[in-house]
Parts: C-alpha cells; structure tokens; sequence
C-alpha cells in the first residue's frame, strides 16, 4: 500500500536517485583576480528547471512500472526500515538493474526472492533501478587467455592507498610520474574500457605491478591486465565499489606475501580479496544500519585497514512518515589479515533517541550524522589518523558534525576535535516544499566531503588541512587541532565548495572548487574551477577559473568535484563538464585538456564515452602513463561508462 497522499509532491521520496549526496575564517583574493561567475545566473536557472522536469519525469516512469506493486507485496516490508540490516530501497535503487537481479537469482537475496517467478524479479530489479535491464552494456570484460602472463607483483606499486601517500597529499613525484608537462600534448589513448551492467565509473584505478585494480557500478572488482585490458580476474561484490582499491602485502617476504587487494562497497562491506586470484579472503559489514555506506577508501598502514564508515539516510528524511534518523558516523580498524574488528569510533557517543514528532505525528530522532565520507590520513608520528564528519542529519546538533577528528591508532581514541561550522544540521527535506522532517537548524549543509591532508610546508611546520563545502579551506594544528588559518576560496554550498580531494606540492595546495547552483542566494560569487593557496599562510596563489564548456548541455556544469592530483609540476582536475585540464602548478594556465565526453573504441571494439568526473576517484599517473574514471551519472551530472588509460609518444619540444 501506498504509505503517502496522493499529488506529487507527497511522492518526493522516489526523487532520492536524483539528489546530491550532502554531504570561519578570512581569507582574500589577489588582487586582479576576477570573481565573476563564468556561468551566468540565466543558464543556472535552466538548469535547476531542466534537473526539476527530468526528475519529475523519472518519478512517474518509476510509479508506473509494473514491477512496483509486486515490490510493495513481496519486498516493502524489510526494505522500508523494518529489518535493521535489510538496505534500504533508495541504496538497493544506486545499483543496476543487471546487479539487483542477480542478487535475487544467485546473490543474498537468493531465498526472500524464490517465491517470485523470473519475470517478477525482472519487474522488481528494473523498479528498483527505475531503468529497463539491458539500458547499459552486459557484455562481462574478456578474460585473459593462456598467453598473458599473470599478474606480475614483484615490483610493489607505486601508490597503495587512496590519497597516493599516506598523508593524502595526492601529490606523485617526477620518478614515479614520468610524465612531464612537456609530453602532455603527445598524450593518446591508448587503452579504454567500458564496464559491463553500468552507467558510471567513480571508482579510482591503482596500478599495481602488471594489473590494474578497479571497481565498478555493477560490483565487479577486477584485476586487469595493464598492456591490453583483459581481465585477469574479477571479484563480485554484494552492490557498487565506487572506492579506490588498496593494495598491500601480508606477513611473508617480499616473494612469499600475499597480495591482497582492499576496499569498500555501496551497502557498507568491506572487502579484502587475494589480487593475484580475485579469492574472497575476508568480508564485514561495517554497520549493521540498513543505510550504511562506504565511500571513502580504507587506508593500509601496518597490518591494519582504517574504513571510514558513511551513510545515505539523509536522503530519507524526504519522506515524512520516514523515522530520521538514526545513523552515526565512525572508523572501524581491521586486521589487514582475519577481517577481525580491532575497533571502531563513533562521531557521536550517544545512540540516536526520540525528540519530538514532526507535522505528520513521525517521531523524529537523533543526534546523527556526523558521517565520514573521506579516506583517513595516517600520521605515523603521532600515531593518529585524521577524518573529517558531515552535518548532523537531525536534531540536536553535536559539536562533532563538520568537524577534523583526530584519533589514535591503535584503539581509535579521540586525541582532539576541531569543528569548522557549529549546528549545521541538515537532510534532504530542507529546502523542498515537503520539509516536515527538516530539522529547526535546517542546514546549511556544509559538511567536509574532501579527505583531510597531513603537510609538511618548507619551514618545517606540520598542518592538518581540510575542505569544506563552505568553500573555506581550514588549516590546524596536528597537536592539538588549534586553527592555523582559515581561507575563503570559493562561494561554497549544498552543491559547492571542496567536494572530494585536493591535492599538495612543496608549499602549494592545490584547492578544486564545485560551487555548482543549488538554488540557493549567496553573497559570495561562485568559483569553479581550480585555485592554489601557499600552505604556510593561506594566501591564494592564484584561480583559475573553469570556462562554460557545457553548450547547453543537461547535467553539465564546470565545477570540480572529483579529487585532483599533482604529479611533476601539473595538477590534474576533472571537471563536471567531462574535461580534464592540467594545470601549470606555478601559474594556474591550462597546458592541455581532454574531454572525455567524446566517443572512444573499447578494448573490445565497442564505444564508449565519459560523463561528469566526480567522486572520490582522481587521475593517477605512473610511469609515463594517465588513468582516468569518466562518468559520474548520478545527482544529477552526466552519466559515462569510461576508464580510460593514456600514454604519452616521444616527448615534444617546450
């Protein structure tokens, strides 16, 4: 039965798929630089029309299907929040239709689903997708044939975790790099895949010896062979891996170690597979909470994983018969090698309670949220890791929410917490008509999404950096969390500001900007694109501002919002819009750009083409080499199915 009115504004829960996930100081700008907006206020404004028409439209297809009254019968009553470790329908909608069948026919859901017949699981997956199976490609990546080598592990990557060092500065020396400013306009594709059963690719690719390590929407992980792209092996796992993959050796000699591959999925598992076999080695669910999540990638450091622990139950509070919420934030360390749980931190020490009803008589709980989007920073030195939280998604606000947390490794102990914005308390009703379960505070929504960065500047000073979709870049203390200084960089909000990752080299930070309308008004112009601020002062070095590339396209917008990366002297950023510009790390010019937008041969002789570069995946480079994961299409950006591997010919002259 249907649980809201009739009219369709009483139907906006079903608009969840189409949402962006929500997640003070000075500072000013040189002077001569130009804080006018590239994209005019006119074409924002389309934009906002044009993303409101196609999710209204997305709302009635999904309400008419015919999978949906069979979901109501069969389904509803463990995934609408009656079960706590049954996900809840909206995270079960993230996936594939192709992947949400096979869950039922093979996968966990194998015994729920066995009354329905084949067609009425068909019916269901494309519901719960709100796409009709066989919208994307289904062909599986060819396997390697007897006359490719196996993976080759004996020279230990380059980069293991996420943030490419263990203090996440992004940051690739020229020697590992090999790839100069100078060789940029001979840059060519040389490899490019196009993933089965899927329609985006946020998953950033490691190298590792002679693989490369991916995941993707359908929940595959593979292990691909670098020259030609044929899958070695491939992994399932319950639901998408939009995390990078780690990869690291267990107890052994350099020869005798296991190679094991590490990382996080959309419903909260973490993984730990053997990367010469693709084996399931171990396998936990960070949470039992059925809207847990993992989007930040775990970081390896002495035998144990760091996972940060998310959720995507802000989005519920749309609905106003929806209890919100509950859902706190945490890190829980694993052994690297038995999956046991070492410990695990919370964001916030209470459990969530009642504390009031809203208008439609629904209790209403908290404190929650504080969630952790973003991979730790390790700082062996001090023996602590560094998260940054989100915004409380209920009432009342914690002093944990929006917050730089340090904590000890070795029993997740809070050493200190910073806080950049107080009683930010937030969830997707806010700033919609049906916003019964908004909490007083309502917002602003500025919660840290980017990882925290643990940086050495010239002088020797050490600063824990974090940003925030406030579009302020803070700069503390790694002793204590006291501020160092704190800088304006862009106009920030719900879809502004620093979204996933910025990147340092010598005593530059390197700051990407989204600052995408949201509908909002801001006495602030907004500022896509990218900026560098010295690391001992906070002063910004200088702004580049994006260009309007999008011609009208839907879901398109020059903002940064996928992690940048800094590698001998340029600073990669991929862009809303389907570009990636390399920037001169000196002067912010743009040496050479790619839009990925455009059709590209597969591997397998198909085409593909990128979409929004978005998500915690960034461009890594390695010996000469530049991978990327194109097509972020979701909350509203363009879709792509595209990873895409360039190589640079002979170098050309300056």
């Amino acid at each position: 039965m249907n649980r809201f009115p009739t009219g369709i504004g009483a139907l906006a829960p079903m608009l969840f798929s189409a949402l962006l996930l929500s997640g003070c100081g000075s500072g000013e700008a040189p002077s001569g630089e130009a804080l006018d907006s590239p994209v005019s206020a006119a074409a924002a404004d389309q934009d906002k029309d044009n993303t409101a028409q196609a999710n209204l439209n997305l709302l009635l297809a999904r309400q008419a299907m015919p999978g949906k009254p069979i979901y109501d019968a069969a389904c509803a009553s463990c995934h609408e929040g009656a079960v706590k470790k049954a996900p809840h329908r909206d995270m079960i909608g993230l996936m594939p239709p192709e992947a949400i069948l096979r869950s039922m026919e093979e996968g966990i859901m194998q015994a729920e689903a066995s009354g329905l017949t084949p067609d009425e699981r068909v019916q269901v997956a494309e519901f719960l997708a709100g796409v009709a199976m066989g919208t994307v490609a289904a062909t599986d990546l060819p396997a390697c044939g007897d006359e490719v080598p196996p993976p080759d592990f004996s020279t230990a990557p380059d980069v293991i975790n996420w943030g490419l060092e263990p203090t996440n500065t992004r940051h690739i020396p020229a020697a590992k790099a090999g790839l100069s400013a100078e060789q940029l306009p001979a840059l060519k594709p040389r490899m490019a895949i196009r993933f089965p059963s899927a329609n985006r690719a946020r998953s950033q690719p490691t190298f590792a010896g002679s693989a490369i390590l991916v995941g993707s929407h359908s929940g595959k992980v593979y292990g691909l062979d670098k020259e030609s792209g044929c899958a070695h092996w491939s992994y399932q796992a319950s639901s998408e891996v939009r995390t990078g993959i780690v990869f690291g050796r267990l107890a052994g000699d350099q020869e005798a170690a296991l190679t094991v591959a590490f990382f996080g999925d959309l419903l909260g598992h973490v993984y730990a597979v053997n990367a010469n076999t693709g084996e399931e080695l171990w396998r936990q669910r960070a949470d039992d909470h059925p809207n847990t999540t993992i989007t930040g990638t775990p970081s390896l450091h002495e035998g144990v994983l760091y996972t940060p622990v998310s959720s995507l139950e802000v989005n519920l509070g749309l609905d106003p018969y929806y209890e919100c919420c509950t859902f706190r934030g945490s890190v829980a360390a694993y052994d690297a090698a038995t999956g046991e749980l070492l410990w695990q931190t919370f964001t916030i020490d209470e459990p969530a309670v009642v504390q009031y009803q809203n208008r439609a008589e629904t209790n209403m709980w908290g404190p929650s949220g504080a969630v952790i989007w973003n991979s730790p920073a390790i700082d062996a030195k001090r023996n602590q890791l560094y998260v940054a939280t989100g915004e409380n998604m209920s009432s009342p606000a914690t002093l944990t929410s929006d917050a730089i947390f340090a904590m000890a490794l070795d029993d997740g102990a809070v050493n200190w917490v910073f806080q950049a914005t107080a009683n930010d308390v937030w969830n997707t009703a806010c700033d919609t008509e049906n916003d019964h379960s908004c909490p007083p505070e309502g917002g602003p929504d500025f919660d840290f999404g980017a990882a925290t960065m643990l940086l050495t500047a010239s002088d020797g000073r050490e600063l824990v950096i974090g940003g925030q979709k406030s579009g302020i870049v803070h700069a503390v203390n790694p002793d204590d969390g006291s501020v160092v200084w704190q800088t304006r960089v862009g106009r920030g909000g719900i879809q502004g500001g620093v979204h996933f990752g910025m990147a340092a080299a010598g005593d530059r930070l390197f700051v990407p900007m989204s600052d995408m309308a949201d509908g909002r008004e801001y006495d602030t112009p907004d500022r896509p694109g990218m900026h560098a601020l010295d690391i001992r002062t906070g002063e910004i070095l200088w702004s580049s501002l994006n260009p309007d590339a999008c011609k009208g396209r839907d879901f398109c917008h020059p903002g940064v919002s996928q992690a940048v990366t800094a590698a001998n002297g340029v600073v990669y950023a991929a862009a809303m819009d389907g570009v990636l510009r390399a920037h001169d790390v000196e002067t912010g010019a743009v040496l050479w750009e790619l839009d990925t937008t455009q059709e590209f041969t597969t591997t397998t002789g198909e085409t593909t083409h990128g979409g929004s570069f978005g998500g915690a995946a960034g461009p890594i480079i390695h010996q000469g080499e530049l991978a990327l994961s194109s097509g972020y299409g979701i909350y509203n950006h363009m879709a792509g199915n595209l990873l895409l591997v360039l190589a640079a010919s002979e170098p050309t002259s300056p």
